[in-house]
C-alpha cells in the first residue's frame, strides 16, 4: 500500500529526577550527600533510506517516543540516558512542523538525518548542591521535559524518469516493459490509482529509476481526477517522458492532449513546466504506414520518439535516450 502523506506525534524523552541520598557506611553515620543526578532523555531524528517508498508506517501509528532519561542513584551514581530514536524514512520525504506551519527538513538524499526533538537534561541529585556552609542538602532537580511536536510528512518520489500522459495512454504498460515493475494494467482510465517505481536495465550494467504516475486530465492542478496529489511525485525526477497515444479510443486530438498536459504542469509548478521532456508517440504498431507519427511531428513541430509499448518497439531506443539525458544531467549536477 502506497502512503504519500502522515500526521504524527513525537516527543523526546524526558530527563530523569536527580536523586536524594546520603552515605550510610558502617562506622560513618553521617556521611555526606551522595544522591546522583538523572541521565538525560533521548533525541528524536528522522533519517531517509533508499530501500523505503512509503509512509506506511506511520499509518497506523501517529505517536513517537523517545526513552526517558533514568533516575540518579545513591553512591552518586548517576542514572542511564535515555536511547535516541531514529525513525527511518523514504528518501524524498518532507517533514512539517504544523503548529508553526514550517518545513524543518527535505530528505532528499538517502543517508540524511534531521534532528527535530531535542531531549530533556536529567536533574541534578543533592550531592550537587553541596557546599561548604550547607554540608547536608536536601534539594535536587527534577529532569526536564523532553520537546514535543505535531508533524506533518510527505512524500516527494525520487526517480530519475518521471512517466505522464493522459489516463490510458500506455505509461503503465511501458513501464512493464522496460523494468520488473508490475502496474496494474487495463483498457480503462486511472487503472493505476498509486505511483508505481520501477528499475530500467540496459546492457552494460546501467540502469536509471522510472515512476509511472496516474494519469492526468484537464484541470488536474486543481485537483480534477487523479492529478493533484501525484504531480507533486514528478517535480523532483531529472526528465519527464510525455506520453501521447496517436490513436486515443476517445477520438480526441493527441496534439491537443499533450497541450492540455503542459498546461497542467506549468499551472502546478515553474520547475516541472521548465523540467527537460522527451515526447513520445506510443501504439506506432496501429499505425502501419506511419501517417498518424508524421502527422503528430509536423503538428508539434518537434522530435517525437516512435514506440509499441504493447509489442515492444523502439523501447531498446527510448531507454538508450533516457540514459544519455539521465547522464548527462548527473553530470551538470556536479557542477
Amino acid at each position: 500500500m502506497f502512503v504519500d502523506e502522515a500526521r504524527i506525534h513525537v516527543k523526546a524523552g524526558d530527563g530523569g529526577h536527580g536523586c536524594v541520598s546520603f552515605r550510610r557506611e558502617k562506622f560513618v553515620p553521617k556521611g555526606g550527600p551522595d544522591g546522583g543526578d538523572g541521565g538525560d532523555g533521548g533525541h528524536v531524528y528522522f533519517q531517509a533510506f533508499a530501500d523505503k517508498d512509503t509512509l506506511l508506517d506511520f499509518a497506523g501509528k501517529h505517536h513517537w517516543h523517545a526513552e526517558n532519561g533514568k533516575p540518579g542513584e545513591g553512591s552518586g551514581k548517576s542514572g542511564a540516558s535515555g536511547e535516541d530514536l531514529v525513525i527511518p524514512v523514504p528518501a524524498g520525504t518532507l517533514v512539517y512542523d504544523t503548529d508553526l506551519d514550517l518545513l524543518i527538513k527535505d530528505l532528499d538524499q538517502p543517508g540524511l538525518k534531521v534532528l527535530v526533538c531535542r531531549a530533556g537534561k536529567g536533574g541534578r541529585g543533592n550531592k550537587a548542591f553541596a557546599t561548604p556552609t550547607h554540608q547536608t542538602p536536601r534539594e535536587f532537580e527534577n529532569g526536564k521535559p523532553g520537546q514535543e511536536r505535531n508533524l506533518r510528512l510527505e512524500l516527494k518520489l525520487i526517480a530519475d524518469v518521471g512517466l505522464v500522459g493522459m489516463p490510458n495512454a500506455g505509461k503503465s504498460t511501458l513501464l512493464s516493459r522496460c523494468s520488473a515493475a508490475r502496474p496494474k494494467i487495463a483498457p480503462y482510465p486511472f487503472t493505476t490509482l498509486e505511483p508505481v517505481l520501477g528499475i530500467v536495465e540496459i546492457p552494460g550494467y546501467r540502469r536509471f529509476l522510472m515512476a509511472d504516475i496516474p494519469g492526468l486530465i484537464e484541470g488536474a492542478s486543481e485537483g480534477a481526477g487523479l492529478g493533484h496529489d501525484f504531480l507533486k511525485h514528478i517535480e523532483r525526477t531529472r526528465i519527464l517522458v510525455h506520453i501521447l497515444d496517436i490513436m486515443p479510443l476517445d477520438g480526441s486530438d493527441p496534439v491537443a492532449n499533450y497541450g492540455a498536459i503542459r498546461n497542467e504542469l506549468a499551472q502546478h509548478s515553474e520547475v516541472l513546466a521548465q523540467k527537460d521532456e522527451v515526447v513520445v508517440a506510443n501504439k506506432i504498431d496501429l499505425d502501419p504506414d506511419g501517417t498518424q507519427l508524421k502527422d503528430l511531428q509536423d503538428r508539434l513541430g518537434r522530435e517525437v520518439v516512435p514506440i509499441s509499448a504493447a509489442t515492444g518497439q523502439g523501447i531498446r531506443e527510448l531507454a538508450e535516450t533516457l540514459w544519455r539525458k539521465v547522464r548527462g544531467q548527473e553530470h551538470e549536477d556536479e557542477f
